[in-house]
């Protein structure tokens, strides 16, 4: 495992929101590569690889083990709570994916983190970024409300467990990028224990075929290394409200990267509620840590 100096020389390097900018790609890149996987290898599978691929290279790189021994009641409270969000959170995502645009799903990850700001900071401003973001929302929606309500579902559950992740994220990155890092490879183990019993009997299916278990590591790099430690190292230098102002970007990533990967092309309407949700996001004041 990399020293904490080391770990921190590399978040210093360069300025926090370069690491949130590489966050920013692979944090819709990696799941619309999963969703190419679905057909062959089923979603609770996609999801299974991703969650894995994470943990095996968190414990080469952190030993998470030692990280579950070290800590104190509070900080092993912290960590089973970032395990059960990482896993139900990237396991309703895919099963949302499975069945609305991505834009969509992104879009209404950035409703639940709006309002708890509002819950939070009771001002003016964040009544008009919520308002914002759920009319964005209700324009990618269009008639979906009766058609996939399923999907809908998990992106509700998802866009919960996102509200989840920032703030855990954040408590876990208190100490500096190498505490935080180390936590995170804690937290995967975790969620590996839990995603074990859903995703693996489908996963099994493709470990026949060397090409399908190379995508799947793929995707969990993509998914869920790479932008989790860029966040890791951007969270641990910037405030919580600086780091909100830049998750603004994410629904029109998410927009840029499923038109040219997966084809969702965006029509007008589609233009007008990302650009409404990402003004909320802009607009709101965060919740105090």
């Amino acid at each position: 495992m990399q020293p904490k100096s080391q770990i921190d020389r590399v978040s210093t390097a360069v300025p926090p929101q370069l690491w949130f900018g590489v966050s920013a790609v692979f944090h819709y890149l990696g799941p619309s590569f999963a969703v190419l996987l679905f057909p062959a290898v089923g979603v609770l599978g996609v999801a299974w690889f991703r969650v894995t691929t994470a943990a095996g290279v968190f414990a080469v790189l952190t030993r998470p083990w030692r990280t579950l021994a070290e800590a104190d009641g509070t900080t092993r409270l912290l960590l089973v709570a970032l395990g059960v969000c990482l896993a139900v959170m990237n396991t309703s995502f895919y099963l949302a994916l499975e069945r609305l645009p991505m834009s969509l799903v992104a879009a209404m990850e950035f409703v639940g983190t709006i309002g708890v700001a509002l819950y939070g900071e009771r001002r003016a401003r964040n009544v008009v970024a919520l308002v914002l973001a759920v009319s964005g929302v209700f324009l990618l929606i269009d008639v979906k409300w009766a058609s996939d309500p399923a999907g809908l579902s998990w992106a509700a559950l998802n866009a919960l467990l996102f509200v989840g992740y920032i703030i855990l994220g954040h408590r876990a990155a208190r100490g500096g990028a190498g505490d935080g890092v180390r936590r995170l490879g804690a937290a995967m183990a975790i969620a590996l224990v839990v995603l074990m019993p859903v995703g693996l009997a489908e996963a099994a299916r493709a470990m026949a075929s060397p090409t399908l278990v190379a995508a799947g590591v793929a995707v969990g790099m993509c998914s869920s290394v790479i932008p989790y430690v860029c966040d890791q190292l951007a969270m641990s230098r910037l405030p919580r409200a600086t780091f909100a102002l830049l998750l603004a970007l994410l629904p029109a990533s998410a927009a840029a990267i499923a038109a040219l990967v997966l084809g969702q092309i965006p029509g007008g309407r589609d233009l007008a509620g990302i650009a409404l949700v990402m003004a909320g996001v802009a607009v709101h004041k965060p919740a105090p840590a």
